[in-house]
């Protein structure tokens, strides 16, 4: 056997600052550097302080021992670039706020702080105690900070749940050629989560401008590093990415500097990602102001060695040494900093002993909901049509309409840009859903590898960065492999931030029910989807509707996602003549047939099959009237058809093709009890699919789907009201 020895080769540094470095320091960067440090440091001590004075709800993680992280690098990158953070980023969200406000020839040295230097420490504490006067008025608290126009495009209080947000922001910087770069800061258990990994794969293969930041403070929670990862030196998965590595020590302040302006300066010249790695250290617990060594789970001995070294203490003292810095000034930096923090704290609580929330700050409760959706003033002026609005028709295949009006798009706004797997692929896809697209806008349909949870996120940083993108997801099943970033990114980060960013984002997913693809391809995702306001659920059962709902959501400023089922995708449809730009209200349900026993909801490919049942229902005594819903997220639905309908028919049914524990028809049969229960002859009914996996055998995936045999017996059942 011939065997060679391989050996990867990649640009991996450490980077460690000499005296010679230190005297190269200017004396307005020093103040400002130390000015921050202290700042946070007196900050986070405050706000433990507040915590065990149950002044803040909540968890609070401090960055107490990882202030130098946050000063050095702020300082190193340009007020224009981007941020994201973890669930300890008070450090980081502070800094960048303060070097984005405050005017580049402040001395901290010399100078008193500005008004609103003095409003980012005072709006920081306020958001963290949960206050109306906070950056996302209370809502985002300790964990999810946001302030846009500072470029922190927000905090995340899931591990690794920020890094494929970070990614799809620097995908938007580089298609936009703003020469700004984002820096992704995060801390090594993040490195273990497969997030971090599917980002970081996009971000080498496409050459992002992003710095991924680790601060490796050694511990998550209790668990040592080395227990939880591998290799001792996280910074060595950039040579798995393409990517460039450095090494800094987090208590050198002018390495960490040093090295980040380094990359961030080779980043912006087409360089391509970087990783830098701080060992830093986290002097307390994982939240709360006690040692770890309270705990057992490190010793006093090794905490000692890195109180010694900690920048607090370490850097005014090298700053005088080497007078860089003056005592006097060192003084008036470190009571600048006390004085901020006081200010912030006399504004945000009462008392002597300012152990009180001051009450008349607390939001207003009637604002829980605030920020939930888009307000819809972005689709206030349009002209809504429906099919009697049109006089000319030509025929288009379903999935022929999808490619046509996201091409449509694609012509309108430069910032719309479609990502999935195998999309540019075969011409248009694996459906057809992109057909004619890729030759056209080569650049803008973007195949991604296999990687859900890493593609699923970028759209969402895309969004949030003011782009629109379009995400298919091929299989709903999918969906499950990208929870984290469609559920608990997504769908709530409008809301968590206080209502402070939009989120024009389209999803889209073919359901393959009826295929058999099995069990882990053919999941109806519509009650899912539905648990999770923050998404509004599109299903149109035709091309004329899809063609409509598409151009209401790409005009909406909320997430949406679209359920195409398969079995439409070959069917063609009468459409306006030459004409892609209708629109067709969210909310708003068509009625496909009158009727007077009985109305029956119904959505997607469901509204056709109960329609080519109607002969036989008539034949049995039972006259339908068909509602399509259109729209099926629980908020939007159209109560108000209907009711209109109910009150004709006294019952009401809704037919669904979901598996039983996937549909949602139950949740309406409830609220449609709660508002008509006087229009109601007896309890509405749900018909869906066994509440089963599909199988791929084709006997026993025809048993456990909802067949129109059982559709008929229910329909006549419910019709002729024989409830059970």
């Amino acid at each position: 056997m011939n065997r060679q020895k391989l050996q990867a080769e990649f640009d991996w540094q450490r980077w460690k600052s000499s005296a010679q470095d230190v005297k190269k320091l200017s004396s307005p960067l020093a103040a400002r550097l130390l000015f921050d440090i202290l700042l946070i440091n007196k900050f986070e001590h405050e706000l433990l302080r507040l915590k065990n004075n149950d002044c803040v709800w909540g968890p609070v993680h401090s960055s107490v021992g990882q202030e130098a992280v946050a000063a050095a690098t702020m300082a190193a990158i340009q007020k224009e670039d981007k941020i994201t953070g973890s669930h300890r980023a008070h450090h980081q969200f502070l800094s960048k706020a303060l070097n984005y406000v405050l005017p580049p020839k402040w001395n901290p040295g010399k100078d008193e702080l500005p008004p609103e230097g003095q409003e980012v420490v005072r709006k920081t504490l306020a958001e963290i105690m949960g206050l109306a006067p906070g950056y996302c008025g209370g809502r985002g608290g300790s964990m999810h900070l946001r302030y846009a126009d500072a470029g922190v495009l927000g905090t995340n209080a899931i591990v690794a749940g920020g890094i494929p947000l970070a990614t799809g922001a620097a995908y938007a910087e580089k298609y936009r050629k703003t020469g700004n770069i984002v820096v992704c800061f995060f801390g090594d258990g993040a490195a273990n989560q497969g997030a971090f990994h599917e980002a970081l794969n996009m971000a080498g293969l496409w050459k992002l401008p992003i710095l991924y930041f680790i601060e490796n403070n050694e511990y998550a929670v209790g668990t040592k590093s080395s227990d939880a990862c591998a290799i001792p030196d996280l910074s060595l998965h950039a040579a798995s990415y393409g990517m460039k590595g450095r090494i800094v020590d987090g208590a050198d302040v002018i390495a960490i500097h040093d090295a980040t302006r380094d990359a961030a300066e080779r980043i912006r010249k087409g360089e391509g990602p970087y990783i830098i790695e701080a060992k830093c250290y986290r002097h307390y617990h994982h939240a709360g102001d006690q040692p770890g060594s309270a705990y057992g789970y490190r010793d006093k001995e090794e905490e000692a060695v890195w109180l010694e070294k900690d920048p607090v203490k370490s850097f005014p003292r090298t700053l005088v040494q080497n007078s860089i810095l003056k005592d006097k000034e060192v003084e008036h930096i470190q009571k600048l900093a006390s004085e901020t923090v006081q200010r912030a704290l006399e504004f945000c609580t009462a008392g002597d002993d300012h152990c009180q929330v001051r009450g008349e700050l607390w939001p207003d409760p009637a604002t829980a909901a605030f920020g939930m959706r888009s307000d819809g003033k972005e689709l206030e002026g349009l002209r809504y049509n429906e099919r009697e609005d049109f006089h000319e028709f030509q025929e288009l295949k379903y999935s022929d309409a999808i490619a046509a009006v996201t091409g449509r798009w694609m012509e309108k706004d430069d910032n719309v840009v479609v990502f999935g797997e195998e999309t540019a692929n075969f011409g248009g896809g694996a459906y057809g859903a992109t057909k004619g697209l890729p030759s056209r806008y080569p650049d803008r349909i973007i195949n991604t590898p296999i990687s859900e949870a890493g593609f699923v996120g970028i759209t969402c940083g895309a969004a949030m960065s003011g782009m629109r993108p379009v995400v298919e997801i091929m299989f709903p099943d999918f969906t499950l492999v990208a929870a984290d970033q469609a559920f608990n990114q997504i769908a709530k980060a409008r809301h968590m931030y206080g209502g402070t960013t939009d989120l024009p984002l389209v999803a889209r997913t073919r359901i393959a029910t009826g295929c058999g693809y099995g069990g882990q391809h053919s999941m109806d995702p519509i009650g899912l989807y539905a648990l999770f306001a923050g998404w509004r659920i599109l299903a149109p059962s035709d091309a004329f509707d899809y063609i409509g709902l598409f151009n209401t959501a790409m005009q909406s400023l909320d997430p949406v996602v679209f359920l195409e089922h398969h079995s439409l995708y070959t069917k063609r449809f009468r459409v306006p003549k030459d004409n892609l730009d209708y629109f067709i209200p969210f909310g708003k349900a068509r009625v496909t047939t009158e009727g007077e026993d009985l109305t029956v909801l119904t959505y997607s490919s469901m509204t056709g099959r109960v329609e080519a049942l109607i002969e036989k229902l008539d034949a049995q005594g039972v006259s339908v009237e068909i509602i399509d819903l259109r729209t099926v997220d629980l908020i939007s639905l159209d109560y108000e058809t209907v009711g209109a309908s109910l009150k004709k028919t006294g019952a009401i049914a809704v037919v669904e093709e979901a598996a039983g524990g996937q549909a949602i028809g139950e949740r309406i049969a409830a609220e449609v009890t709660r508002r008509f229960f006087d229009e109601l002859d007896g309890p509405p009914g749900t018909l869906t699919s066994k509440n089963v996996p599909n199988s791929v055998s084709r006997i026993l995936e025809a048993a456990a789907m909802l067949s129109d045999e059982e559709i008929v017996q229910g329909l006549v059942r419910i019709g002729k009201r024989n409830w059970y």
